[in-house]
């Protein structure tokens, strides 16, 4: 149990020499949904994953903000020892990755971004009533899944708030001077078809929004397209992930071949 600010942090961190690899979960899932990508990796790589705040085994807080979610990274990667990491983000994951690759260049060895961090203006007063109107209708059924752990400890306000400041983030003038600015490796794993609430061609209308940043910046490359949804990526589509780690990590890996063993 990792503590930061008002609460604790499960982490699982595999050891070893290995790359260090970060995994960001999707907003409201745990770090068991990694198990498929971190066992097609191997034991080659070190990895470590976490629950956030008030999800499986991590306690509950104060504070459910993005920004809390970054300062969470530093907090994992300090208690473990880790100075620079390789980031891998799903779906709210993803978006946390970009904005910490942004901000830390020199402690980023690259990031992996799974069906998630588009620049897409998708939110407005509509979307925000939908969404308050989806997680309220929720609210009864969640208290029935905390037990399991398929459901974080958070209110139904508290989950629609989170949604809805992801909505804000990922608009195409907050998003994207954010994905420009990046300048270590970068690749994303999309899906196919629809995500949790979106409806007919939407999800897919806002992952065309990856088109304009790929253009901008040399960086940042589709390394997929696969056939799994949103939802089921993580599940089905692993082999696809992993080897984007492969690709992001293969500079590192090279350069770490060159380097004479000390003495």
């Amino acid at each position: 149990m990792v503590p930061v600010d008002d609460t604790a942090l499960a982490v699982t961190d595999t050891g070893g020499p290995g790359i260090p690899v970060l995994y960001l979960n999707g907003q409201f899932a745990t770090q068991g949904y990694w198990r498929r990508v971190t066992a097609e990796l191997g034991t080659h790589w070190r990895h470590i994953t976490y629950d956030e705040r008030a999800r499986g085994k991590s306690k509950r807080s104060a504070d459910y903000t993005f920004e809390a979610a970054v300062r969470d990274v530093d907090a994992v990667l300090a208690a473990r020892k880790v100075d620079r990491a390789l980031l891998v983000g799903w779906s709210y994951g993803a978006v946390v990755a970009a904005h910490w690759a942004n901000r830390n260049p020199d402690r980023t060895v690259g990031a992996v971004l799974v069906d998630g961090a588009f620049p897409y203006d998708w939110l407005d007063e509509a979307m925000e009533h939908r969404i308050r109107t989806l997680f309220k209708r929720l609210s009864w059924f969640m208290p029935l899944l905390r037990p399991t752990g398929l459901a974080p400890r958070m209110t139904a306000e508290q989950q629609a708030d989170s949604n809805i400041e992801l909505g804000r983030l990922s608009r195409e003038r907050e998003l994207g001077p954010v994905l420009d600015n990046i300048t270590v490796p970068v690749r994303y794993v999309v899906a196919s078809g629809t995500s949790f609430g979106s409806r007919g061609d939407e999800q897919e209308r806002i992952r065309n929004g990856l088109d304009a940043v790929t253009a901008r910046n040399p960086n940042i490359r589709i390394s997929a397209k696969v056939a799994g949804n949103h939802g089921a990526i993580l599940k089905k589509d692993f082999p696809a992930i992993a080897d984007a780690v492969r690709e992001v990590a293969a500079p590192e890996r090279e350069k770490a071949l060159k380097t004479p063993p000390a003495n």
